[in-house]
């Protein structure tokens, strides 16, 4: 076991001789994927989590996503001297001057995007110099769907030896809550036959968020009040790349006009569920839309972007593209004519292999890092909690991640 980092510092701790894990936190994204991996290491003990914050073009949000959670926060040039019985990342920037075994995920829907430009070509997550930045590989490489693994070998056969199946949290919460989609809507304040509707962003210049200058007079002024309500979620990155006030000043009619903006560190999960209707774009929000029975419309899916292999691909054949000639409310009823549930649920199935089972899979694969057994009990996937109220995000509000 290694000498708990913190009692260097914190000579007056009560819990030594701990097992420490290190969360890497590069973006906001990065820290709300670590935190459904964090939670099954709850109840334990024997177990001492602390986080690190690297340089990172967005990592603007992730101060008070940290100071939110009240967790132990050591400052990266400090974690870098230090030594730890388990690191968790899910990103590559740095991650090779940490010393501890080193355990990395994807941060979305597994790996969507694909990069045709530039001097390093591929799969975003599964290059080389995503998995083994400076040249040194990671203790384990986790990955949701076994169809990783064929790009893996082609990519960085390397690292085939270390990857480990173990599916998607996001998909297995989302599916988990699915029965309480009803007591959602309620928790938003959708007044009985209102429908919602969900623009979902990625970050990128091909993103759904550079179309949204023409899309949103169309959601204010097409979309009748008392019949429909609008929800826009934005990529962290889009907010910490421009800025919150800049993003919340282009976006500053849209609570005058009854449309709803998400903070970045909100949850977006059960207000996925209660949608209606998607409209959305390449990136992980909308493919997770697959999982609810809303029709997905997109206003952007650049086929230059796309991992050909992945879900995504598939479903930028499947669902119609948002067309600026046509009505929005036509286009909407036109994509719930469209609306086939096995086609989708044929896309959701890319999604992961191990449906229901990333908990059990990563919580093994986290004790055996640590050397640890596990916990004598089957960890349990949670349903989501409840929603803040549409009307609240109009006031500022900011959540504090759960």
């Amino acid at each position: 076991m290694s000498t708990d980092p913190l009692v260097a510092e914190r000579e007056w701790l009560t819990m030594v001789e701990r097992k420490t894990v290190l969360a890497v936190v590069h973006t906001l994204a990065y820290g709300k994927r670590l935190l459904d991996i964090l939670s099954l290491l709850e109840a334990d003990f024997r177990v001492q989590v602390v986080f690190t914050a690297p340089p990172h073009v967005f990592g603007d949000e992730v101060p008070f996503f940290l100071q939110s959670l009240g967790g132990a926060v050591l400052p990266w040039d400090e974690a870098i001297r230090m030594k730890f019985d388990l690191a968790l990342a899910a990103g590559p920037r740095g991650v090779e001057k940490i010393s501890a075994p080193l355990l990395t995920l994807p941060h979305g829907a597994g790996y969507l995007k694909r990069l045709s430009t530039g001097s390093h070509p591929g799969v975003a997550g599964l290059r080389r110099q995503d998995l083994a930045p400076g040249g040194r590989l990671p203790a384990a490489v986790a990955v949701p769907h076994h169809a990783e693994l064929s790009v893996l070998k082609q990519h960085c056969p390397e690292a085939l030896p270390l990857a480990h199946v173990v599916g998607d949290p996001a998909h297995d919460r989302i599916v988990a809550s699915r029965p309480l989609r009803s007591v959602y809507r309620r928790a938003l304040g959708l007044a009985g036959e209102e429908k919602l509707v969900v623009v979902a962003s990625t970050w990128g210049a091909r993103s759904s968020f550079g179309r949204l200058e023409s899309l949103l007079p169309r959601l204010m002024a097409e979309l009748p009040a008392g019949r429909f309500r609008s929800v826009i979620l934005v990529h962290p990155n889009v907010w910490s790349g421009h800025g919150s006030w800049q993003v919340r000043s282009w976006l500053a009619r849209c609570a005058h006009s009854g449309i709803t903006v998400l903070a970045p560190e909100a949850d977006w999960r059960a207000v996925l569920i209660a949608a209606d209707h998607i409209i959305g774009d390449h990136g992980s929000v909308t493919l997770y839309g697959t999982l609810t029975k809303a029709p997905i419309l997109l206003a952007s899916s650049p086929e230059q972007e796309i991992n050909v292999l992945s879900p995504a691909a598939v479903l930028a054949m499947a669902a119609p593209a948002l067309s600026p000639a046509h009505p929005l409310v036509s286009q909407l009823d036109y994509a719930t004519a469209e609306y086939r549930p096995e086609e989708y649920a044929a896309i959701a199935e890319r999604i992961t292999s191990e449906p229901g089972r990333f908990n059990r899979n990563m919580r093994r694969l986290m004790y055996r890092l640590l050397g640890l057994g596990q916990p004598a009990h089957e960890p349990e996937t949670v349903p989501l909690p409840n929603p803040p109220a549409l009307d609240s995000w109009a006031q500022g509000r900011r959540e504090v991640p759960a």
